[in-house]
């Protein structure tokens, strides 16, 4: 569990950080809009890999504090071993859909764009960073629903 716990607070920090930067961003992005004049090139580009860092990174934070959105009136009426079954089959159907979704199929498009030499417009970043948080995101969750596995009683 201690290592559950650094990564919550690691991939927390993360998100903070992402966040401020976005803000700041955008406050730039205003500032040069609607005071100097001459609105920021770059911003809004920056803006929208930042909100994709930030929303899927955030799904495998929330996936890992179990606060994501969840359907629970079945699961209270059943008794507590069909519970425990369902919760399990729930965690085996989300770590089938990180694998091959978010880690086999985000691995490809990090593999395709970074052949590809595909840049961003604006910053000239590699698209294949940009993508990288597809992946990323899919081995946290699959960490967590696994941690989750072993320690359900």
């Amino acid at each position: 569990m201690a290592l559950r716990q650094k990564i919550d607070k690691t991939l927390g920090n993360i998100l903070i950080i992402i966040m401020g930067v976005m803000v700041i961003n955008v406050i730039w992005q205003v500032f040069t809009r609607f005071v100097v004049g001459t609105p920021s090139s770059f911003t809004d580009e920056l803006a929208r890999y930042l909100m994709i860092w930030l929303g899927i990174l955030g799904a495998a934070y929330v996936s890992g504090r179990n606060m994501h959105v969840a359907i629970d009136v079945l699961p209270q009426r059943a008794s507590t071993k069909t519970q425990r079954k369902l919760k399990l089959t729930v965690y085996v159907l989300i770590i089938l859909f990180a694998f091959f979704a978010m880690v086999l199929g985000g691995s490809r498009l990090v593999y395709i764009t970074y052949v590809l030499d595909q840049q961003s417009p604006a910053l000239q970043l590699p698209l294949a960073f940009v993508y990288l948080a597809i992946p990323l995101s899919g081995i946290l969750i699959m960490y967590y629903k696994i941690s989750d596995i072993i320690n359900t009683k």
